[in-house]
């Protein structure tokens, strides 16, 4: 156990310093970026030790894993985030789970979500998924229809839209990822006028290409195997 944690010491460090690195290039203060761990496939244990470390925001791709992982680390004040694509059958659930769900991407979860918040008597924070690269494999909202989009879900008062979110085309070098950044920041600055003050998260980024994303304005950042290490298969 001694040897894990010195490795995702080891690991967090490397990313804490090149979070740093980033916000220095760009004039950023590190304070305003959250790290996420993305730990869909990884156990609870690195869970644990990387709370310990320090890191308390962490990210689910599926309600029945996650759940699993939420019921066992119970007892740690972790602040767990949906960033799967979110099937309307499993809505109710990730409700109780989750505190904010990153992946609102169509009209039908939108009302799904409303109807079980109601029932609730909660407000659910949500990010806008955005299919950035209008990849026909990838859920989210296209750019040009995301003014649209957000006026349909503003008869929603259930669903409080606290920003975007995005999964880029994967690009071997990270400079190739960076327009598909820079016009996340361009929605989100089109947005916000109209979206309030609670308006503020831009979550972009993932292992490879983070620093990219913290540059191009992202306030989360989605890390994976660069945190937690291989995936077991």
């Amino acid at each position: 156990m001694q040897e894990l944690r010195e490795v995702l010491f080891r690991n967090l460090n490397i990313i804490r310093e090149k979070i740093e690195n980033a916000c220095k290039k760009v004039g950023r203060n590190p304070e305003e970026i959250k790290l996420l761990g993305a730990s869909k496939k990884q156990p609870p244990e690195k869970i644990a030790i990387l709370y310990e470390l320090g890191v308390k925001l962490f990210g689910e791709n599926y309600v029945q894993e996650g759940e699993k992982k939420i019921k066992e680390l119970k007892n740690l004040d972790i602040e767990w985030h949906f960033i799967g694509r979110l099937q309307t059958n499993k809505v109710k659930k990730a409700l109780s789970l989750f505190s904010v769900i990153q992946t609102l991407d169509r009209i039908e979860l939108a009302k799904e979500i409303q109807k079980r918040a109601e029932k609730l008597d909660k407000v659910v924070p949500v990010l806008i998924e955005v299919n950035v690269g209008k990849e026909k494999t990838k859920a989210g909202v296209l750019p040009e229809e995301i003014e649209k989009f957000w006026e349909n879900i503003q008869e929603f008062n259930r669903i409080k839209v606290i920003g975007l979110m995005c999964l880029p085309p994967w690009k071997e070098n990270p400079e190739e990822v960076r327009p598909y950044f820079k016009k996340m920041r361009e929605l989100f600055e089109k947005l916000k006028p109209f979206a309030g003050k609670e308006f503020t998260e831009l979550s972009m980024g993932t292992s490879g290409d983070f620093h990219i994303a913290i540059e191009e304005g992202a306030t989360i950042i989605r890390i994976g195997e660069s945190l937690f290490g291989k995936r077991p298969r």
